[in-house]
């Protein structure tokens, strides 16, 4: 059995729900990541990707540098153990319809587990693991 904390991505970047979209934006573009955890103190109440600031905050005529993540955080998130079973994550990926698992013990934050970070593990030869594991060239 292959376990999430195999290969979960360990390089988080957390913010806090009161920072804005626009910063947001600026920490995703600065790392050459597509989304952030959002906290608040040590718990996890969310995820922003860069699709969500699209579409759910600037499609909506909302003001980027004033408008707080907690407006548009995706807060119904499903996490794991880095000791749960890695096809059992794909599995709640596929139930829940979502691309990225934060990866919890003892209630703190200790990875991400993204659909792309599956694919490399269990079908590396699949279109998706190659581009998940391709360097960003943006």
């Amino acid at each position: 059995m292959t376990t999430v904390g195999e290969f979960m991505t360990t390089r988080l970047v957390t913010m806090d729900g009161n920072d804005t979209l626009t910063a947001a934006a600026q920490e995703m573009r600065d790392s050459a990541i597509g989304d952030v955890v959002v906290t608040d103190g040590d718990r996890v109440i969310g995820i922003v990707t860069d699709r969500d600031i699209a579409v759910r905050g600037v499609a909506e005529n909302m003001d980027p540098n004033s408008t707080p993540l907690n407006r548009i955080t995706s807060k119904d998130v499903i996490t794991v153990s880095q000791y749960d079973d890695a096809v059992a994550a794909a599995d709640l990926m596929r139930t829940y319809a979502v691309r990225r698992l934060p990866v919890i013990d003892d209630g703190r934050l200790i990875g991400l587990v993204s659909m792309g970070d599956l694919a490399v593990e269990r079908e590396p030869q699949s279109v998706l693991a190659d581009i998940s594991a391709d360097e960003p060239n943006n």
